[in-house]
C-alpha cells in the first residue's frame, strides 16, 4: 500500500524525498518536522518503516469517524493534549527504543514559516536522550489542505528534506526546566537553519531567477507600486525588464559594471533585473554623496555607463556634463523608453505568457556578482564593496527564515537603492518572496510618509532611527494602524526612539545589525525572539568571534563569516586586508555576546575615546542624550566627538542644534543613566545643523572637520 501511496505522490505532487537514510537510525529517536498542512502525515508516513509512530491528539481524533480512523490505529500513538501525563507517555515509548514522529509546532502554520515550539519537546529530549531528526517539508504550504495564507495550487511539488541524527547538546548541572528551555531554543535553531540551508541547495541559484520562479508561478499578481502611481503585475515586470535588456544592449556594450544612479521608482529595480539578463554588474551610485564622491566611486568601479534619468537629475541638481567630462557616457530611460516600439513591448508579453526565454536571458551560478554598492564614507573614503547573487540570495533567506512575512503582508520602503538594506531586505526580499512592494522616493518626507504608509495599507515597515524620529513628530497616531513589522537597523535604535513608537503608535520596533559587507543583514530582533536593548540574534548559517580589545573590559571586536558576506572590495588595499582574513568579516564594532547568542552593540571601534586611561563609548553617551529633554521638543539632536587633550588623552565634546541647552543638563543626564563621570562631555558646541549621510546617520566626520575647521 505504501508503494502505491508513494507513486500516487510522485506523479501528483513530483514527490522526493532527500537523506533517507537518516531513518535507520535505530531508536530512542524523535523526528521533528515543520507542520504546513493536513496531509503532512501522508508525505511522512510513504518514506517510514512500520514500527515508526506519529503522536496524535486523542482528544482532536473525536472529532469524526474519519479523523479517528486516521488517529488511532497501529501507526498512531495518540495522547491526551490537556494531560501532563502526555509527555511521560511519549517518554515512556522513546525509552523503550520507540522511533517517534512528533510536530512539534502542535498546531498547523499559519504563516508558512516554521512558528514556536511546545516547550515539552525539550523536555522529551532531556528525560529520554533520543536522538534527533528534523524533516523539512518545502512546498506544502501550497496544498489547498493548508490553512497558510496565499496562492493555492492543487498538485505543488513537494519535497522532503531529512537531517542527520543529531545528539543534543550536554547541558551539566541544570535544571529540568532550565534543560527544557535550553533544548527547545536548540532544536529550533536546528530547524530554521535546515529550512535556509534547504532553500540554499534547491531554490534558484541567482536573484534573476529567483524573481523569474516567483514570477511565473503569480503572474497576474501586483508586485510593484510607486509613489507616481506606476503599479506592475510581475508578468508587466519581467517583460519590461525582458523589454530594455533589448534595448540597453547595444549601450553599454564594453566593461562588466554599469553605473545606475536613479532614486526608488519601480523602473530601478526593473533596470537591475535588465543588467543582469545581459549580464551585466549595476554599480549603484549614492547620489547623496555629492558629485566629486560619486566620480571617485565610478572611477574605482571602472565605469563607462551611467543609466540615468533627465527628470531625476533636474531635481536632485545633478549636473551630468560633470559626468559627461569624465569620460562617463549617460543613457537616459527616457530616451531608451522613446526608442522601444509596440512589436518589441507585444513580443516581451508574449515571451512571459508562454515562458518563452528571453534571447538576451543568461544562467550563471550564484557566485557570480550581483552588485556593487558603496559604504557611506562614514570613515573614510568609500570602499566598493562586491556582493554576489549567493549574498543577497543568502540574506534574504535567512530573514524569510527567522520572520514570518506570509503572502498577505505590504513592504513599504522609502530608503534609498544605494543602501544595501534598502536594496537587499527593502526590494528584492519582496520580489522573491512574493509580497507587494512599494517603492517611495525619500525617507526625510516627515509628513508624507506616514500618509503614504496608510494610504497604501503596508504591514512592513524598514527605517533607521533618525528616520523615525521625523515620523514621531508628524505622523498621526493611527497612520500605522496595519503595521506588522517594523524593523529598524543601520544605526543605534535609542531608546527614547523605541518608548516614543511604543506609545503613540503602540509598535515595538525590531532592532537589527548589519553591515553593507553582509548583504547586509547579520543578526536580528524578531516576535518570536525578541530582546530589547540588544540588535538580535545572528541570522542562520552566520559565525561570529570577539577578539579582545585594550581597556573595553565588556566584550570585544566583533568578526562574523558566512554566507553573506561579500566578495570583496574593489579597493585593492582593503580587499588584500579581507582576504587575509579567510572569510572572516571585522565589523570594526565593539560588542557583547550572551550565551543565548543575543548580540549587545557597543559602539564602533573608532567611536571609542580613551579618556584617562579608559575606554569611553561615544555611542553609549549619545544614546544617554537623545530625547531625554521634551522641553526642548524633538527637533533637539545630539552628537558627541572628540578632541585631544593634555593629560588626559581626550576630551569629549556635545554638539547640538540646540542652543538653551546647558552643561548641567547633559551632566545630570549623563548621570541619570548610571554612566561614570568620564562619559561627561567637557564643552557644549552649538551648530545650526548636524550633518547626516544619506542613510540618516550621523555624518560624525564631517561634524568633526566642521568644528576643526571653526577653530
Amino acid at each position: 500500500m505504501k508503494a502505491c501511496f508513494r507513486f500516487l505522490l510522485r506523479v501528483g505532487f513530483r514527490f522526493r524525498a532527500y537523506n533517507l537514510d537518516a531513518l535507520k537510525t535505530p531508536g530512542p529517536v524523535l523526528l521533528v518536522p515543520n507542520h504546513l498542512s493536513w496531509i503532512d502525515w501522508l508525505f511522512l508516513w510513504v518514506v517510514l518503516d512500520g514500527d515508526w509512530k506519529f503522536v496524535t491528539s486523542s482528544i482532536s481524533a473525536q472529532a469524526s469517524w474519519l479523523h479517528r480512523v486516521l488517529m488511532i490505529n497501529r501507526y498512531t500513538l495518540p495522547v491526551d493534549t490537556r494531560s501532563p501525563y502526555a509527555v511521560k507517555h511519549m517518554a515512556e515509548y522513546l525509552k523503550g527504543g520507540g522511533r517517534l514522529v512528533l510536530f512539534a509546532e502542535g498546531r498547523l502554520s499559519r504563516t508558512g514559516t516554521l512558528m514556536k515550539l511546545f516547550d515539552g519537546t525539550g523536555f522529551l529530549i532531556f528525560k529520554t536522550k533520543a536522538k534527533v531528526i528534523t524533516a523539512r517539508l518545502r512546498g506544502a504550504e501550497s496544498l489547498p489542505y493548508s490553512p497558510n495564507p496565499g496562492s493555492k495550487k492543487i498538485f505543488p511539488e513537494v519535497t522532503i528534506h531529512f537531517s542527520a541524527p543529531l545528539t543534543a547538546p550536554e547541558l551539566g548541572e541544570i535544571s529540568t526546566g532550565g534543560a527544557r528551555t535550553r533544548l527547545t531554543s536548540w532544536l529550533r535553531d536546528l530547524m530554521v537553519r535546515q529550512q535556509f540551508e534547504v532553500e540554499m541547495e534547491f531554490g534558484p541559484p541567482n536573484l534573476l531567477a529567483a524573481v523569474a520562479e516567483t514570477a511565473r508561478k503569480r503572474p497576474g499578481q501586483i508586485i510593484l507600486e510607486d509613489a507616481m502611481s506606476k503599479s506592475l503585475t510581475y508578468r508587466k515586470l519581467m517583460a519590461g525588464a525582458d523589454v530594455l535588456s533589448q534595448a540597453l544592449h547595444r549601450e553599454v556594450a564594453g566593461g562588466g559594471r554599469v553605473g545606475l544612479l536613479l532614486p526608488n521608482v519601480s523602473a530601478t529595480p526593473t533596470t537591475i533585473l535588465a543588467l543582469w539578463s545581459l549580464g551585466k554588474v549595476p554599480a549603484v551610485l549614492n547620489y547623496s554623496s555629492g558629485t566629486p564622491t560619486m566620480l571617485a566611486c565610478a572611477e574605482l568601479a571602472g565605469l563607462k555607463h551611467i543609466i540615468s534619468s533627465k527628470a531625476f537629475l533636474e531635481r536632485a541638481k545633478i549636473k551630468g556634463e560633470d559626468f559627461v567630462k569624465a569620460g562617463i557616457g549617460l543613457i537616459y530611460l527616457e530616451d531608451v523608453r522613446a526608442g522601444v516600439t509596440g512589436l518589441q513591448k507585444f513580443g516581451a508579453l508574449l515571451r512571459q505568457v508562454f515562458h518563452w526565454p528571453a534571447a538576451s536571458n543568461r544562467s550563471f551560478p550564484a557566485a557570480t556578482t550581483a552588485v556593487v554598492v558603496f559604504t557611506s564614507g562614514s570613515e573614510g573614503v568609500p570602499k566598493g564593496v562586491e556582493l554576489t547573487h549567493g549574498n543577497i540570495l543568502a540574506n534574504i533567506r535567512q530573514m524569510l527564515a527567522v520572520t514570518d512575512i506570509t503572502d498577505g503582508d505590504r513592504l513599504f520602503n522609502c530608503l534609498p537603492l544605494f543602501h544595501s538594506f534598502g536594496l537587499s531586505v527593502g526590494t528584492f526580499l519582496p520580489l522573491v518572496r512574493g509580497i507587494h512592494l512599494f517603492l517611495y522616493p525619500s525617507p526625510l518626507h516627515y509628513r508624507m510618509v506616514p500618509a503614504a504608509f496608510y494610504e497604501h495599507d503596508c504591514t512592513v515597515f524598514i527605517s533607521t532611527n533618525t528616520f523615525l524620529n521625523g515620523y514621531a513628530r508628524k505622523a498621526h497616531p493611527y497612520d500605522f494602524r496595519s503595521l506588522r513589522y517594523l524593523f529598524a537597523a543601520a544605526e543605534k535604535l535609542q531608546e527614547a526612539t523605541a518608548l516614543t513608537w511604543s506609545q503613540k503608535y503602540g509598535v515595538r520596533i525590531l532592532e537589527g545589525y548589519g553591515a553593507t559587507e553582509c548583504a547586509p543583514c547579520v543578526s536580528v530582533n524578531t516576535p518570536l525572539e525578541p530582546r530589547y536593548g540588544s540588535v538580535g540574534r545572528l541570522l542562520p548559517g552566520m559565525e561570529a568571534k570577539l577578539e579582545p580589545v585594550e581597556g573595553v573590559t565588556k566584550g570585544g571586536r566583533l568578526f562574523v563569516r558566512g554566507p553573506n558576506v561579500m566578495k570583496g572590495y574593489l579597493n585593492t588595499e582593503a580587499n588584500a586586508k579581507f582576504q587575509a582574513l579567510g572569510g572572516w568579516y571585522d565589523t570594526g564594532d565593539i560588542v557583547s555576546l550572551d550565551a543565548e547568542g543575543y548580540l549587545d552593540i557597543l559602539g564602533r571601534m573608532k567611536r571609542f575615546a580613551k579618556v584617562s586611561g579608559e575606554m569611553v563609548s561615544l555611542t553609549a553617551v549619545e544614546d544617554a542624550l537623545a530625547g531625554v529633554f521634551p522641553q526642548y521638543g524633538l527637533h533637539c539632536q545630539i552628537a558627541v566627538i572628540t578632541r585631544p587633550e593634555e593629560n588626559k588623552g581626550e576630551a569629549l565634546i556635545a554638539v547640538t542644534n540646540e542652543p538653551k541647552l546647558t552643561m548641567d543638563e547633559i551632566r545630570d543626564a549623563i548621570k541619570a543613566k548610571g554612566l561614570s563621570n568620564l562619559s561627561i562631555p567637557r564643552e557644549i558646541k552649538v551648530v545650526p545643523e548636524i550633518p547626516k549621510l544619506g542613510t540618516g546617520k550621523v555624518n560624525h566626520r564631517e561634524l568633526q572637520a566642521q568644528l576643526s575647521a571653526a577653530k
